[in-house]
């Protein structure tokens, strides 16, 4: 495969950064130890035919490699996880892992990411604080599904994986680290995965290409 090219924005609002989620394609290619590219964008590029081409829908990240582009960031975690160990613990497995990649984006996502908005957008709003129980109450269903499955194994399958990269970044969405408390299997499986060398280095890439556009402010 040539060099592999992938997208980020060259500036993001402060309550974004370190969670955009380019991090979840530059942590799956650490994990990998593929070299790749960042290609940053401005926001005001989101609307230019160039990128829409890459991303139909302005939005990032979005990969190109072999004259090719993809987006979506968990289409693309598993194409690059394909062939390897973070396919799944076994061939006959990978549907698993897949599965696991949707829950994570079509079950748990949606959820945490209207709870984050809610939160950090939108917390001077009186419906906002009333939506906010109920939100609350669909999250922590969706976390006490995991509790149980976490608490009798380390991730999600029996072994690190794809899957484990596209969840954990979907729960660092949550705008309260307490939220977790109730959760301690969960709380501990986030950290367990933050811990790893390929995270950090993927968190840091991502914070070192925001850095310079956050002193010039």
């Amino acid at each position: 495969m040539d060099t592999i090219t992938i997208t980020g924005f060259r500036e993001v609002p402060p309550f974004a950064r370190g969670l955009v989620r380019d991090i979840r394609l530059r942590w799956v290619l650490n994990e990998l130890g593929r070299p790749y590219d960042v290609k940053l964008i401005e926001q005001s590029e989101r609307s230019d035919d160039a990128f829409l081409a890459l991303q139909p829908f302005g939005m990032v990240p979005s990969m190109t490699a072999d004259g090719s582009s993809l987006f979506e960031s968990g289409a693309i975690v598993f194409l690059l996880a394909e062939g390897t160990e973070l396919a799944g613990p076994a061939e006959a497995r990978r549907g698993e892992t897949l599965a696991w990649i949707f829950a994570a984006l079509n079950t748990v996502e949606p959820y945490i990411t209207l709870l984050f908005v809610n939160d950090r957008a939108r917390a001077d709003k009186s419906w906002a604080q009333e939506a906010r129980p109920d939100l609350v109450e669909v999250v922590n269903r969706r976390l006490a599904v995991l509790e149980v499955r976490l608490t009798a194994q380390d991730y999600l399958l029996e072994r690190f994986s794809a899957a484990d990269i596209v969840m954990v970044t979907t729960l660092r969405f949550l705008p309260d680290s307490a939220l977790l408390d109730p959760f301690p299997a969960v709380s501990a499986y986030v950290a367990r995965c933050e811990a790893r060398p390929a995270f950090k280095a993927a968190l840091e890439g991502h914070l070192a290409d925001l850095a310079p556009v956050a002193q010039a402010a």
